[in-house]
């Protein structure tokens, strides 16, 4: 029986309901206590101790990975799409067999887009929040989705998947991703190169990949270019937005407002001035937590760990 470390959180909040199967597969699986992430520091002191590791978003670090293998780690699997954590030079170089689970809850992570972009133009947080908190009736002029702008970055199993769920509003979507090449057949999609007619859009919603030539890709500069009073949604990775610019423009009202699923530092720091930001709903890095798709990434996570140990 190989065990397994598991530290991802939407893996670990259905836990209970895979070890059985990993058992089939010649696995036991061991519950991380953690929240979000652990430390680099807690990694290297407790995956020596296994044999393998399905990661969250913790710091998978060069140190992290060598202080394992020097152990008893042989094999590795990134739970989900995201990979930025994670350097797979330096499993190559160990000699460590890893994956990852893409295009396994594209919907899911689509669906809190949209439910952070409908909030935003419609501002049903904050009448939630008043009629909870300060006993009133609040009735603030919402924004119609319907002929509006909306600017998709990224066009993959994430971006075409929000692009589903906004062609029912009548919306034009300008869709930014250098590594897709057309509008994949739907005719209110054009295609442009960021950060090319940011003027044009009344929202802009994140849903790519994380990675050296992107990052902070919307800061003052950009967002300088940007429509007065548009919309920011990020359901990918906090750092693709500098914060401290977003929170500027926020102040200001030259964005009017942002749905973030996602942030640089996770959780939210208590001192964050984005919590001084009412018009803005905040999620948890949640985006992917839906049991349907939590059970589909996990499961591939099992099979593809189980395989790497079946080749050793």
């Amino acid at each position: 029986m190989k065990k397994v470390l598991v530290t991802c959180p939407p893996m670990l909040g259905l836990f209970s309901e895979f070890v059985e199967p990993a058992k089939n597969l010649g696995l036991e699986l061991v519950a991380a206590q953690t929240t979000q992430v652990l430390t680099e520091e807690e990694l290297i002191e407790q995956l020596p101790a296994f044999d393998g590791w399905i990661i969250g978003d913790d710091p998978a670090t060069k140190q992290v990975f060598q202080a394992a293998v020097n152990g008893n780690l042989t094999a590795a699997v990134k739970w989900g799409i995201g990979v930025d954590n994670v350097d797979f030079e330096a499993c190559k170089e160990l000699n460590i067999p890893i994956t990852n689970t893409p295009n396994m809850f594209g919907g899911e992570v689509a669906d809190v887009a949209m439910s952070l972009l409908l909030g935003l133009t419609r501002q049903t947080h904050f009448i939630d929040r008043e009629i909870r908190n300060s006993f009133g009736w609040p009735k603030p002029a919402g924004m119609s989705i319907e002929g509006k702008t909306v600017g998709v970055v990224g066009f993959g199993d994430i971006g075409e998947a929000l692009v589903k769920r906004l062609s029912g509003f009548g919306v034009k979507v300008i869709a930014y991703d250098p590594g897709v090449i057309g509008n994949k057949g739907y005719s209110f999609v054009e295609r442009a190169a960021f950060p090319e007619r940011l003027a044009e859009l009344d929202a802009l919603m994140f849903t790519c990949a994380l990675n050296k030539h992107n990052y902070h890709m919307l800061n003052a500069d950009v967002i300088a270019q940007m429509k007065a009073g548009s919309l920011v949604v990020n359901v990918a990775r906090g750092p693709l937005i500098d914060e401290q610019a977003l929170i500027a423009a926020l102040q200001t009202g030259h964005i009017a407002a942002a749905g973030l699923d996602v942030f640089e530092v996770e959780p939210l720091p208590t001192a964050s001035l984005l919590r001084d930001m009412p018009q803005c709903i905040f999620g948890s890095h949640n985006g992917s937590n839906a049991t349907e798709g939590v059970r589909r990434a996990t499961y591939k996570a099992l099979e593809e760990i189980s395989k790497f140990f079946k080749d050793q």
